[in-house]
């Protein structure tokens, strides 16, 4: 085929919605301004028109992963409210934490688990639980050689080990084999200004824990207890108590006591009450995260001036649904406890807790922490009800419908934008492969050989041209 037979093929067949530029083809033919193709150029302006509807999926992409984005985020909100709930209806969260309060914390401090009882306990410390501990005679120092002897250590269990010396041992020798013999015993090697001795002691304090030392030469070791291991003694609301430690639980269920120092016959008075403090922080912690929940909803309906748009979330039913609930758990009403018929606390406004015009709820401190020190059950009670069945768990079920990792409103909003998002993909990827990728190899090969034609053309030209002349010129002269 001759350069203008290609080109004319290559023009009648052009699509005119490709972008085929004629207006160069033409202009490098008839010898104007341009020289010839630029085949890149053309081919990916032609292809950039041809994706013209990726450009709508990809839009539809982005949209999809803003929503994706804000719904992460609510989400996030969602749970963190929803474990401040879970907390506040524990059995052992904040409201059942406790403090004790002693009237002499030099003899005795105490703590308490959560949920336990409430109450006074009057607790007298007569001795404190000791450990025993032997020491031996004094040598120059830790290296010095002992004499050649033996001695039998005895435990509180029964076990025995004998340490021997043969003239050449010395005290840092004796204290690594007593430690190796795993009797329950710490041995050291102690100086000071005296010089250097053995300082045996149990690893446990309290009359079990006590033991004894015999040795073939007494005189030569000279070993002396310096500490008998003895049970602490004490009375807890009357009733007599001897403890091998001096941390004492048990005593009084839930209370662990910690003796300080024995004051014998004299009174110290425990006080078990509400961890007030706890609780309020956890309270508090409700509001920070109820508010930051709504105020990611409240954004997804607000209009924006600058996007001339609401959020991407403004007609997603899952989010109004969550914003409507939220809106409305606030307005709970609690029943009286168990065995009541008033309550001091029945809602949250009780609490010093207010709702704000945009749906955010406020505190007001000063009424929380009195609520808490005066009417501490009824707060209990509002949040927990009489069987876990409170205003926090009210809360919880509304949000567990939505964060349920199978079946929540979240998942499942979640999962379909995700789908949505691989479909679009895959479209994308069909398009690319089976329509863009062989449309730029044959505009590739379309254009290449125009450009060729075009640098053929002018010579095609010259040689119609002097054909025409040689014709003209045998016309003339016949």
């Amino acid at each position: 085929m001759s350069s203008v037979s290609a080109l004319n093929s290559l023009l009648s067949s052009a699509d005119p919605s490709s972008s085929i530029d004629l207006s160069s083809i033409l202009e490098a033919a008839m010898g104007a301004s341009s020289s010839g193709l630029d085949v890149t150029s053309a081919v990916n302006s032609a292809v950039t028109a041809a994706e013209a509807p990726e450009q709508a999926w990809e839009s539809q992409e982005t949209t999809l992963q803003n929503q994706i984005s804000a719904l992460t985020t609510i989400q996030t909100d969602a749970t963190n409210l929803d474990n401040d709930m879970q907390s506040l209806n524990s059995i052992t969260g904040p409201l059942s934490a406790r403090t004790v309060s002693s009237s002499n914390s030099n003899v005795l401090s105490a703590s308490a688990a959560s949920g336990t009882t409430m109450g006074n306990h009057v607790v007298v410390v007569n001795s404190l639980a000791t450990t025993a501990s032997w020491t031996s005679a004094t040598f120059a120092s830790g290296s010095t050689a002992l004499p050649a002897g033996n001695f039998t250590i005895t435990a509180g269990s029964g076990a025995t080990a004998t340490v021997t010396t043969d003239g050449t041992t010395t005290l840092s020798d004796v204290a690594s084999q007593i430690n190796s013999d795993n009797l329950g015993l710490s041995a050291s090697v102690v100086t000071d200004a005296t010089g250097s001795r053995l300082a045996i002691i149990s690893n446990a304090s309290g009359s079990a824990a006590n033991f004894s030392i015999s040795s073939s030469d007494p005189t030569g070791f000279g070993f002396t207890q310096a500490v008998t291991g003895a049970n602490a003694a004490l009375t807890v609301d009357g009733i007599s108590i001897s403890s091998a430690s001096n941390t004492v639980a048990g005593a009084v269920p839930g209370l662990t006591l910690n003796l300080l120092s024995a004051d014998p016959g004299v009174q110290v008075s425990l006080g078990v009450a509400p961890d007030t403090s706890q609780a309020s922080t956890a309270i508090n912690q409700f509001v920070t995260d109820y508010n930051a929940a709504i105020q990611a909803l409240n954004s997804q309906f607000t209009f924006s001036s600058s996007t001339s748009s609401e959020g991407p979330l403004a007609s997603d039913t899952v989010v109004r649904n969550l914003q409507n609930e939220l809106m409305q758990a606030v307005d709970y009403t609690a029943a009286p406890a168990s065995g009541t018929t008033t309550t001091t606390i029945p809602n949250l406004s009780s609490l010093g807790i207010t709702v704000n015009d945009d749906g955010t709820l406020s505190v007001d401190s000063g009424t929380l922490n009195a609520t808490l020190t005066n009417n501490f059950s009824d707060v209990q009670n509002f949040f927990q009800g009489s069987s876990l069945n409170g205003f926090a768990n009210t809360l919880d079920q509304q949000l567990t419908s939505y964060l349920a990792p199978g079946d929540g409103a979240f998942t499942v909003d979640l999962s379909s934008m995700n789908s949505e998002i691989t479909d679009l993909q895959t479209d994308v990827t069909n398009f690319q492969t089976n329509y863009i990728a062989p449309l730029q190899t044959q505009l590739q090969s379309d254009y290449s050989q125009a450009e060729i034609d075009l640098q053929e053309l002018p010579n095609e030209i010259k040689q119609i041209d002097t054909e025409l002349g040689e014709n003209n010129s045998s016309s003339s002269g016949g």
